[in-house]
């Protein structure tokens, strides 16, 4: 049976995405147990979070954009049986990944008083800006940790990310605890007591992850042992054509996601609380369908590497139906749920929060419908993204992108929500359409190239 070549492969994508996805919605969770904490404080202690953050998924976007040029690269050479050409790779994407994760902390660092001109609420300014210096400093072992992640994922070692992540959760949670309300002795920091549970737990991630890797018997000669002083400026330009093309991927859909939070701002701190809770939820379900992305990646890579190009397309194929049947779920549960799932962000019994809380209730219901909307087109997009850098291909894929989100999307996220009384759901009607133009683009053009190398071989690639 014609479907039955697809959904065999189910099984091994499942297993290989299964540890990525844990990983992938563990970071998420970070976000999710400091919004769920934050949020018991107030509707302005939850948007200072939300604004804080925005600042940090723009960087975030950059530094983990950028890593991904590691997983194409190993996996690859993985294919290939070439051991030494993988581990130079990852040697170097180490080095450029510390160099920008340094760089990304001192801009985040110092962008800090852009808060004051973007006509967000002063009480929501006002406690963002602790909570962001410590948050700040966190992405310097965050996007370490994505190197040696984006490693052992070309090396199909998916649950040793996992495994360091959900360590790292454990610790932000009892931190949390700890810190924000001022549990043990410890001092009642409020927002700025999330910030240190964080930077504390990315801290422990890179060295859990690293302990893992140094003690498997393959990915042991990846980790150790590695000479610095022998560094090629051909490997770093190589890495460097991958992963800037690939950044900026990143960078476009997430600050395009970003400037819905800035737009919320601009309408009052309870917009911005609605439109934070409806985008971390979603922000989780992402988290899957960025799984099977990375999955694409490895086998796309794994198959370029032996040049089975036939297989390679099947392969691609299979995981999309299954981004696809994942994303139908999730999009039923928003639509089912949408009622409840807001209040677990708010304590709906305060008294003096209650016409705030209410307010943000109904506005995040509406939101979570098209959130539900949505779950397709970001699945298949960021799938077929996958899928294209296991291809190496990442110039065209960067173009349509940008035009996608900020050619399409945005323009209506701001005529929508800044010019018509839809104001929050016009911003998010904006956000629908873009996913939908990358979808559209995105997936045409894996389709197109996949075809292009079954009938005219490696060379129709250059």
């Amino acid at each position: 049976m014609l479907l039955e070549r697809y959904t065999r492969e189910f099984g091994y994508n499942l297993r290989l995405a299964g540890p990525v996805i844990l990983g992938m919605l563990g970071h998420t969770l970070v976000a999710f147990v400091d919004n769920i904490m934050v949020g018991q404080l107030g509707t302005a202690e939850l948007a200072a979070v939300s604004l804080g953050n925005s600042f940090m998924f723009v960087a975030m976007s950059l530094g983990i954009g950028f890593s991904t040029a590691i997983t194409p690269l190993v996996a690859e050479a993985e294919g290939e049986g070439n051991f030494s050409r993988g581990k130079i790779a990852f040697k170097h994407g180490l080095v450029l990944c510390t160099i920008l994760g340094l760089l990304l902390f001192t801009s985040v660092f110092f962008a800090k008083p852009l808060m004051y001109l973007m006509k967000q609420p002063q009480e929501v300014v006002a406690l963002a800006m602790p909570y962001l210096t410590y948050v700040a400093i966190s992405l310097v072992p965050l996007i370490i940790f994505q190197a040696f992640k984006q490693c052992s994922d070309g090396l199909s070692l998916t649950r040793y990310p996992m495994y360091a992540t959900l360590v790292a959760n454990v610790v932000n949670v009892l931190l949390n605890y700890c810190f924000i309300f001022g549990h043990f002795g410890a001092p009642a920091l409020g927002v700025v007591g999330a910030a240190i549970g964080t930077l504390a737990s990315r801290v422990i991630m890179v060295g859990v992850l690293w302990w893992f890797l140094a003690h498997h018997q393959k990915a042991k000669w990846y980790v150790r042992h590695l000479r610095f002083k022998l560094l090629s400026s051909r490997v770093f330009k190589k890495i460097l054509r991958l992963g800037f093309p690939s950044a900026l991927q990143m960078f476009f859909e997430v600050v395009f996601f970003t400037a819905a939070i800035w737009l919320s701002g601009v309408l009052g701190k309870n917009p911005q609380a609605a439109n934070q809770i409806a985008l971390n939820l979603s922000s989780m379900t992402f988290m899957v369908a960025m799984g099977f992305s990375v999955v694409a990646m490895v086998r796309v890579g794994n198959q370029k590497g032996k040049a089975a190009f036939s297989e390679l397309r099947r392969i691609a194929f299979s995981i999309f139906l299954l981004a696809l049947i994942c994303s139908i779920l999730f999009a039923l549960v928003f639509l089912a749920f949408n009622h409840w799932l807001p209040t677990m962000y708010l304590d709906m019994d305060n008294a003096a929060q209650w016409v705030d809380n209410n307010e943000v209730l109904e506005m995040a219901k509406t939101l979570i419908i098209i959130a539900a909307l949505y779950q397709i087109s970001d699945a298949i997009q960021v799938v077929a993204l996958g899928a294209l850098r296991g291809l190496q291909d990442v110039f065209y894929p960067t173009i349509y992108t940008f035009v996608a989100y900020w050619i399409v999307g945005f323009p209506i996220s701001i005529y929508l929500g800044m010019y018509t009384s839809m104001e929050i759901t016009g911003i998010w009607i904006g956000l629908l359409a873009g996913l939908v133009a990358a979808a559209a683009t995105l997936l045409w053009r894996f389709n197109h190239l996949s075809k292009r190398l079954i009938a005219q071989g490696p060379a129709s690639l250059t």
